[in-house]
């Protein structure tokens, strides 16, 4: 497994490039956003979707399936954003949030039948720049907490712990990662959006 670094306020060109190809190729990468560092893949390509669930011991038809975009505008191909969601998805972000809304037709195959998507902008230069220059969502999936022998806020650590893992291509090195994720702020409510899990962003419903 490759491993990259992108520090700074602009991401590093070969870095952007290999990702694209990866994700292209259908393979993972491990790479940095504004909470957690995170397992990635092309969130419209259904067998890669399988084997990002399948590593991470995600069942498709229970848990959230988030991606991450660019921009509001990119989202809203994947998601449903009525104005009240405009609203707030443009108060917060870029930032540590996910914010559930409800999914678009436009998702594939491993989204049929869910009415929600998890929608993640993050303030991180690397990420963003990704998903804008890649075209399509980044499926994305925090790495693990729960074994605690491993520094998660380190890609090299991270890198070394997924090595036996064929399918991840390379890991991103951009600085220090954090130890929590994003907060979830559920917005398919049709009276007031709610926080359903507690992160790194605080937020004004």
């Amino acid at each position: 497994m490759r491993l990259y670094t992108s520090y700074g306020s602009s991401a590093d060109r070969r870095a952007i490039d290999e990702a694209i190809n990866a994700l292209r190729e259908g393979k993972l990468i491990i790479y940095p956003t504004d909470t957690l560092y995170a397992i990635g893949c092309d969130g419209l390509n259904n067998r890669a979707i399988e084997r990002l669930c399948s590593l991470k011991g995600i069942n498709p038809d229970k848990n959230l399936l988030s991606v991450v975009c660019a921009e509001i505008s990119d989202a809203a191909q994947y998601a449903r954003i009525d104005n009240r969601a405009f609203r707030l998805l443009k108060e917060n972000l870029p930032g540590p949030f996910t914010f559930v809304l409800p999914a678009s037709t436009q998702l594939p195959k491993a989204f049929k039948g869910r009415k929600t998507v998890g929608i993640r902008i993050p303030d991180n230069v690397f990420a963003r720049e990704l998903a804008r220059e890649f075209g399509n969502p980044i499926l994305t999936s925090s790495v693990s907490l729960e074994d605690e022998d491993i520094d998660i806020t380190s890609a090299e650590a991270l890198g070394d712990h997924y090595s036996y893992v064929q399918d991840i291509a390379m890991t991103i090195d951009g600085g220090e990662g954090k130890t929590e994720g994003s907060t979830v702020v559920d917005c398919t409510n049709s009276n007031e959006p709610e926080i359903i899990r507690q992160g790194l962003g605080d937020i004004s419903l």
